[in-house]
């Protein structure tokens, strides 16, 4: 899924039209603090009116926000726990009421907590594919005017919030620091995506609308299961709590203690990627030919040194974003898929390709001055 071009339309004022001769190590560091530099300040602009209205609109939707900021006025590197409200299938009323309800269920320190009210009022109202590119502009409002740290965003959800994280936690993984569900129904969700995103379960021992604790029970023997085969990833934590219902009592409030002990690592060594309902062109340091997404579709890729070992991958090619916070440029890079190796040898670091990657991600980790696309069928 590609993110808007609304945030990024001032990069192309600033993008030099100078030789785009190889860069050092140092170079490539200075250019890119630079050009995110810029690019905030643009974002800034881009996001005045989502601050001062407290509202997102695209198209003929509408998402209203509320936020609280759990900080001094001065404070800086603050976190933001993007709250989603229960309700779901419901008359408007009703999920206005438990939009405002949300806005008062925690109250996480040195940090933004921020409710966005759905804009729908059906079941799907938090994970529709569409509203992906609302949370990235909530993410770049928040980071431009109220300080915070894009490496410390958490989604959080009740009911059908829950509902909402159960989605959003996989196909955004490389968006979140952590993630933390609460009473929602995990429906068909795949879970392999959150290898490096730490998940945490809440559900009432004795919700059994919808079989919500079975179906969440299982879901923690999943997380398990994944975390046993693969130790240094799929970090998490299952509650299912005895003696409560749909209604907690507030005792899944420890979720967010849990979370803030964690901040995203954008350049993970292992990746695993499956394709969710809303399709995504990019994860982490990977992309994929944007007219072959599918739901489903799947990428595992390992990255021992200066070596990246493609273990599967269901598109005729992989674009691999590299920086020096992933693996030394200054040396030799190898490619090797199937055993066989694709490519071998030094990657040049370039200004035109930082200004791409930051153009196109709208995301200041994910800012990269060297790319590789190889072809696997």
């Amino acid at each position: 899924m590609k993110k808007t071009a609304l945030f990024i339309l001032a990069l192309l004022v600033f993008a030099s039209c100078a030789s785009d001769k190889p860069l050092t190590a140092s170079q490539s560091l200075r250019k890119a603090e630079a050009l995110k530099a810029q690019w905030i300040d643009s974002v800034r602009t881009a996001t005045d009116n989502i601050f001062a209205d407290k509202e997102i609109r695209l198209g003929d939707l509408v998402m209203p926000l509320a936020w609280t900021v759990y900080a001094p006025d001065d404070a800086d590197d603050l976190a933001l726990y993007i709250s989603l409200h229960g309700g779901g299938g419901a008359p408007p009323q009703l999920n206005d009421q438990q939009w405002r309800n949300q806005q008062v269920l925690y109250h996480p320190q040195h940090a933004v907590y921020l409710c966005p009210r759905a804009p729908f009022n059906t079941w799907d109202l938090h994970f529709r594919p569409e509203l992906d590119e609302f949370y990235h502009r909530i993410i770049l409002m928040a980071v431009s005017h109220l300080h915070v740290n894009p490496d410390k965003v958490y989604v959080m959800g009740y009911s059908a919030g829950g509902d909402g994280v159960w989605r959003l936690g996989p196909r955004m993984a490389d968006t979140w620091a952590a993630a933390s569900m609460m009473a929602g129904h995990p429906g068909d969700v795949s879970l392999v995506s959150l290898r490096n995103t730490p998940f945490m379960i809440w559900c009432g021992a004795n919700d059994a609308a919808y079989n919500r604790n079975i179906e969440c029970q299982m879901r923690i023997e999943v997380m398990d299961s994944l975390h046993r085969a693969d130790p240094e990833g799929y970090r998490f934590e299952g509650h299912i709590v005895a003696d409560k219902g749909h209604w907690m009592d507030r005792v899944d409030t420890a979720a967010v203690a849990w979370m803030a002990q964690y901040t995203r690592n954008p350049y993970p060594q292992r990746i695993v990627w499956q394709q969710g309902d809303a399709l995504h062109e990019h994860f982490y340091w990977l992309s994929a030919p944007p007219d072959e997404l599918a739901k489903g579709k799947e990428v595992r890729v390992d990255l021992e040194g200066n070596t990246v070992r493609i273990l599967r991958c269901d598109y005729t090619s992989l674009t691999i974003s590299l920086c020096d916070s992933l693996l030394n440029l200054d040396q030799p890079v190898t490619v090797v898929y199937q055993g066989k190796t694709l490519f071998e040898g030094r990657v040049a670091r370039r200004a035109s390709t930082l200004r791409r990657t930051l153009a196109t991600r709208g995301d200041p980790a994910y800012v990269f001055p060297a790319q590789l696309t190889l072809r696997l069928q």
